[in-house]
């Protein structure tokens, strides 16, 4: 009998992350658990654990970095001025609700705006310094923080999404001085 062969951890993970998503987009990050991944792609649950150690928050920390990896390429997609980039920004995060929260609403061990933060975070916030730059890292700061505040709060459904462009009018008007 021939030796089993040993499994592409690169694409397992894939395999663990897409599951983990599609269970997210239909039921919620509540219902990621690894029992309920293993199920889904038929694997034993130890099989998901070689795969991340840390279990399911190292899961969910994978995921947020596909996040990041994915918001950047979106905001280098489009040109770096100010609007083009708040758009990108705002259309990721309202047309990825459940990838951008586990981004930024679930609990993470990800440093952000360290020296050691991953290099998708770093990636991510760089191109909002493109658009908002300055002497110190503030400008970009206080941008991300307002675009996170309209996502957060479009997603939710506690501001209309018909207003979207007009917020994002005023934030650049304000950000902008």
């Amino acid at each position: 009998m021939a030796p089993r062969p040993v499994p592409d951890l690169n694409l397992r993970r894939d395999q663990i992350t897409q599951a983990a998503c599609s269970i997210a987009e239909s039921e919620g990050w509540t219902a990621v658990t690894m029992r309920r991944v293993a199920t889904e792609i038929g694997v034993t649950q130890p099989v998901l654990y070689s795969a991340f150690a840390g279990g399911r928050q190292a899961l969910l920390e994978a995921v947020a970095l596909q996040g990041f990896t994915a918001i950047a390429d979106a905001l280098d997609a489009v040109a770096p001025d100010p609007m083009s980039r708040m758009r990108a920004y705002l259309g990721f995060a309202t047309s990825q609700p459940r990838l951008y929260e586990v981004m930024f609403s679930m609990p993470s061990g990800l440093p952000f705006g360290a020296d050691d933060s991953p290099a998708p975070l770093r990636r991510a916030f760089a191109a909002i310094q493109e658009a908002f730059p300055g002497t110190d890292d503030t400008a970009s700061e206080v941008a991300w923080a307002t675009l996170h505040g309209l996502a957060t709060l479009q997603i939710s459904g506690r501001i209309p999404a018909g207003q979207a462009e007009a917020r994002l009018n005023r934030a650049h008007a304000v950000l902008a001085h």
